[in-house]
């Protein structure tokens, strides 16, 4: 693992095309193992830890989706790479837009996975405060322990448990921040709407944060829709095989 200015990040692979997989809230690179360890002999990939996350270092300043995006842009220009394949997860999926919406000449295409174009409504802002309660009374792995089920479409899956180790290394200023800077994010849905860009939009069957009619928000020739079956808001983990292939194929095909 290697460390620009402010993320840490994986540069591994090989290929002409450049993959690079943005985590969700309280996650890391580490989420995107299976799928980095699938595709690494066909494309140069990149993932990275955002700010407080996995392996990064913690900022205590606020900051904003836009901050994020920024962080990821720096890491591109450190390692000189013009353009990527972005796919964003959740959160990484907020940043994802933002950084199509700044910086689209860097992109070949993007992709939200479990991810929206909509900003919160006033349940979701409510409930992004009652999060950085729990967080300042109880502490991040209280947090993690409620969180990380909900992720899943079974509660007896076996995957919770190593998500749970991952989520207890996102420092308290890196999930208060990310909490914050999701609750005051923007509505994106005129970079779905504009962007000349292929878009790939990946949802879950049974994805109880970001069910499919948030995802799939905007139509357009240029936009595909996928939904995953069985599957809740964690494909990478849950059907990492079937995201493969559909991540394969839109860049193969665009």
């Amino acid at each position: 693992m290697t460390e620009s200015s402010k993320l840490s990040y994986i540069d591994t692979g090989k290929g002409n095309k450049t993959l690079l997989f943005i985590h969700g809230f309280c996650g890391s690179l580490e989420y995107w193992n299976d799928i980095v360890s699938k595709l690494k002999d066909e494309y140069r990939i990149v993932a990275v830890d955002l700010r407080g996350h996995g392996e990064s270092e913690p900022i205590d300043a606020s900051f904003s989706i836009e901050d994020m995006a920024n962080d990821v842009a720096s890491v591109l220009e450190e390692l000189e790479i013009d353009q990527v394949y972005m796919f964003g997860h959740s959160l990484g999926g907020y940043i994802t837009l933002a950084f199509a919406d700044r910086f689209p000449g860097k992109l070949s295409g993007f992709s939200l996975v479990h991810s929206t174009a909509l900003p919160d409504d006033e349940a979701g802002k409510e409930g992004r405060l009652k999060s950085i309660e729990t967080i300042e009374a109880k502490g991040v792995p209280d947090f993690i322990d409620g969180l990380v089920p909900k992720l899943f479409a079974h509660s007896d899956d076996t995957r919770i448990e190593p998500m749970k180790e991952i989520g207890y290394k996102t420092s308290e200023s890196g999930a208060i921040g990310s909490l914050h800077a999701m609750r005051n994010r923007v509505d994106r849905n005129h970079v779905l709407k504009t962007t000349k860009l292929p878009v790939l939009l990946i949802a879950g069957e049974h994805d109880k944060v970001i069910p499919a009619e948030k995802t799939f928000s905007v139509k357009g020739n240029h936009i595909q829709e996928i939904t995953l079956e069985g599957c809740g808001h964690m494909s990478m983990q849950e059907s990492p095989r079937r995201l493969v292939e559909e991540i394969r194929q839109f860049v193969d095909t665009n």
